[in-house]
């Protein structure tokens, strides 16, 4: 099967299905972090990414693909554009769950479903029943709901869902295997993040010291780890399908959100959430039925 197929594969589900949860924990890690700059956070998530990324190359014999990948001017610019929109993601996800918001990003990541059928509708012509388009319709419904009472665009949630959705996006249109893209996004984002270090530590502002250094040094894992596993499941399923598990891991933000951290749910968001969740519900039936249809006619054929 080429990378870009539009169909579903088992291997695909169970990396999906598994970076998902793994990225439903991260909360708890992200909050160890709190007390670091975000950006600091992102910079070493970059840097302690890229031997964990070369080293499985390396163990799968794949370092050939990578260095075709640098020569390619076309995949060296798609990696640049995936690799801004991840940074981008990162940074705010890594602000959202040290200033308190978690709730606001649990949001973000149940709108992104719903967002990336619509690109899958929009700019793969993949096909959407009419409950599908109300899904999608009642979700931003519930995004003017908490527009109009907290007086702004809950900008978390939908920077969130704007910068993961397009990523999940040129992610998979990407012209090499998901562990080489991953490899050449931590690599392209190399210079920068050390930039960054070199300056916050000429200003006495870094915090590699103590124990922030295993918890900074295991950023690189938690990094690469779950996106190396959401990259090979990527290749593998079709965007609509990738939206529809996605809500695993926030649905683990939201709880732990609301029962370990403390947040507050009350008011717009007692309004929000649930449209949210109704949407999801819409969406998810029609693409049970036709996913399990699609799996009678394989099995048929």
């Amino acid at each position: 099967m080429t990378p870009t197929e539009n169909r579903d594969t088992p291997q695909g589900l169970a990396f999906a299905i598994s970076a998902y949860v793994m990225w439903g924990f991260l909360p708890f890690y992200m909050k160890a972090v709190a007390h670091i700059p975000a950006a600091e956070v992102v910079a070493h998530r970059v840097l302690w990414s890229v031997p964990v990324a070369g080293l499985l190359l390396i163990l799968l014999k794949r370092t050939k693909d990578l260095r075709a990948a640098l020569t390619s001017p076309r995949t060296l610019l798609m990696g640049c554009l995936t690799a801004a929109l991840i940074s981008v993601n990162w940074g705010i996800y890594v602000w959202a769950i040290a200033s308190g918001n978690a709730l606001e990003a649990a949001l973000g990541y149940y709108i992104n479903p719903l967002f990336s059928i619509a690109l899958g509708a929009l700019l793969l012509r993949e096909r959407l029943a009419p409950a599908q388009l109300a899904a999608i319709a009642l979700a931003a419904l519930a995004v003017l709901v908490l527009t109009l009472a907290a007086g702004r665009l809950p900008l978390v949630a939908v920077s969130l869902t704007l910068s993961w959705g397009f990523y999940a996006f040129f992610k998979k249109q990407l012209p090499v295997g998901p562990n080489q893209g991953f490899m050449l996004e931590v690599l392209i984002l190399t210079p920068p993040a050390l930039g960054y270090l070199a300056y916050a530590s000429s200003q006495g502002d870094i915090h590699f010291s103590g124990w922030d250094v295993p918890l900074l040094l295991g950023a690189g894992l938690v990094t690469a780890v779950p996106l190396i596993t959401y990259a090979n499941g990527a290749k593998l399923l079709r965007l609509s399908t990738i939206g529809i598990l996605q809500y695993i891991a926030p649905t683990m933000i939201f709880l732990i959100a609301v029962f370990v951290f403390g947040e507050e749910f009350g008011g717009a968001r007692m309004i929000a959430f649930p449209m949210i969740w109704a949407a999801l519900v819409i969406y998810s039936v029609p693409l049970v039925r036709q996913l399990r249809a699609q799996k009678a006619a394989e099995a048929g054929s």
